[in-house]
Parts: C-alpha cells; structure tokens; sequence
C-alpha cells in the first residue's frame, strides 16, 4: 500500500532520538526535529508552522529529508564560505605588496588604492569589500601613525631601558614617573559611529581654555599624585615636588624619579624631598607609562566633553584625577612597564 505523502516515516526515528538530537544540535536542527516530533504525536502541520514560525514549504522540505535520511537529514551542515577570488600564490604575493608597499613606489596603502592597484596590475576583478575583508584577513587593521621623532639615540635608549631594568629587579627600589600634560576645556572631536547622511557635529566654544597637569606614578603600587596648573616652570615643578612630599608614602628606601628633559626638571637648586631623579633619553616620551594615564584621563574624562568655563574646566579636573587616584589596581594596568623591556 502507498504511503500519504508528506508524512513522516515514524520507524526512522523515535520522538525521544528527535528530541536528542535538537538538544545538541543547531538551533535550526532542534526547529527541524521539533517539527517532525510534533507531526509524529499527531499535530497538523498548520499548527506545526504557526508554533514554529516557518512556512509550509520549508516544512516540506524537513519531512522529505527526514524520510530519505532519517535524523541525519535534519541536522544542519556547516554552509561553505564564498569562495576566495585571492588565494594561494597570488595571496602570499599580495600580502607582502601590503607589508612592503615600497615594492609598488607607495610609502603606505589605502585599501582604496590597493584595490585599484591589483585591478590595473594583476587584473583582479573584485570588490572594494573584498579587498577590505582580504586585509583583515592576512592580520592587517586600520591604524593612525604614531608621530616618531628621528632625533633619538638607539644606543642612549637601550642603555635606559637596560637600567631600568635593573632597578625594577632590585627589592629595596621603587621606581616613578612624572610629567606635564595639557587639557583643553573643548578637546579636538573623536571618531564616533553614528548614523550615514547624517550630520554629526559637537559643540566647539573656541574659548581656549587650557590647564596643565603635573603627575607623578609609581606603576609597582599604583600610587598617583597630581596637581593642577596654569603652566609649567621651574617654581611650579617645585611647588609640586613640595605637595607631593607632604602626601606620597615611601614603602621602599630607595626611590627614583623619572622624567623628561624639560628645562624646569634640571634645575640645580631643585630639592628632591627623598626622590632620585634621573631622566629619559631625549625625544623618548613612549618610554614613560604616566603618558598612558594622560591618555585614559582624557579618553574617559573629556572624550567630546566641551567647559565653557575654568571652572567647569578646573572641577572636570579634578573628578579625572581622583578616579585614578582612586583606582590603583587600574592604575598598575595601565603604567605597567615590563612591555618596554
């Protein structure tokens, strides 16, 4: 006798293996064999669709499955990727033109120019899309050049950083770092995701207001002191040094200051209060990790953040300083030096 058609074949599979299989499959395996179990206990297939949001048609095309393979036919496959218009040799080539941009007379690619470079040179016919996603794909991403001084003095940084080295290995030495850093009461705009077409804009007072800061850290126990100031010289750098003794707790007997070459850092009369300074090689500020702090400050504290006065300005400020004053264990994440050696 013939069987009606489109109704599952209950001897390819139990209820119970159906409900298996949906509980360590897809969640488009489990609809599949969910379907199929409702039809075998009796369910009309409108109710099936309705229950499970799918169409007739897909409901079909389960019950076929299921009755030319059994269970295996519900389970969901693995769909293959599109198919790769730059592979192989080509691929290796390309992603040494990327690294080596020299080899095409550039000094740095854009993926709009790479990709009407390998159009006109290597006739490849693809989208900018796919240009975009071969990059990401050979570990490039889209970055903003750090600004690099030529001034430095490869050998003067190594011999830095070998010593300090040393001292971060010696128990009875903490080791810290100062510097200044200016805020702006309406900071220069950052890149934010919004909406195609639409305008995005932020409030621009042009008042220049300004405010330096002098901070100090040590990255071993997170401590940070800082105080705010109109500008910098010699007579601030020492106000600073006085309040900073009057507030830092020494928990080492030996410790060292490290900091830049501003004029006002090596001034001879200048009293330490404990601290021993020694300082960066010259045009060497990525060698300090209070330049980190300055960055997160700014990134969480005045990231499109307009003052429109000094003392909105002033208050910010402070709220800034206190969160890291108040977050050592961030603080230490953040200043941590054992990346430099």
């Amino acid at each position: 006798m013939a069987r009606p058609l489109l109704i599952p074949y209950s001897e390819n599979a139990t209820i119970e293996e159906l409900k298996e299989v949906s509980r360590i499959g897809s969640s488009e395996t489990a609809t599949r064999c969910t379907a199929i179990q409702m039809l075998l206990a009796g369910a009309n297939r409108e109710l099936v669709c309705n229950s499970l949001l799918t169409t007739n048609r897909a409901l079909r095309k389960w019950i076929n499955r299921f009755n030319r393979s059994g269970v295996d036919g519900l389970i969901v496959k693995k769909r293959p990727g599109r198919t790769a218009i730059i592979k192989n040799q080509q691929a290796s080539e390309l992603t040494e033109l990327i690294d080596q941009p020299q080899q095409a007379d550039r000094t740095f690619w854009t993926a709009k120019a790479f990709h009407g470079y390998i159009s006109d040179v290597y006739k490849i016919d693809c989208s900018y899309e796919t240009v975009v996603r071969f990059f990401h794909k050979q570990g490039f991403v889209l970055k903003t050049p750090q600004p690099w001084s030529d001034k430095q003095d490869e050998q003067e940084r190594k011999t830095f950083l070998e010593e300090l080295e040393q001292l971060c290995n010696q128990p009875d030495v903490d080791i810290w770092f100062a510097d200044e850093s200016g805020f702006e009461g309406d900071p220069r705009p950052r890149k934010r995701w919004d909406k195609k077409g639409r305008k995005t804009r932020v409030t621009k007072n042009g008042g220049h207001l300004r405010m330096n800061v002098i901070g100090m850290v040590c990255p071993r126990t997170g401590q940070f002191f800082a105080i705010e100031a109109s500008h910098s010289d010699s007579m601030i750098y020492q106000a600073f040094l006085d309040e900073a003794s009057k507030t830092v707790t020494f928990q080492r007997t030996t410790n060292i200051l490290i900091m830049d070459n501003a004029s006002w850092h090596r001034r001879k009369s200048t009293k330490w209060h404990g601290w021993q300074p020694k300082f960066l090689p010259p045009y060497s500020p990525d060698l300090n990790p209070i330049e980190r702090i300055w960055l997160t400050m700014k990134a969480r504290w005045f990231n499109n953040y307009v003052c429109k006065n000094e003392d909105r300005l002033i208050e910010r400020l402070d709220q800034a300083i206190i969160d890291v004053i108040d977050n050592p264990n961030r603080t230490i994440k953040t200043t941590a030096i054992g990346t430099l050696f």
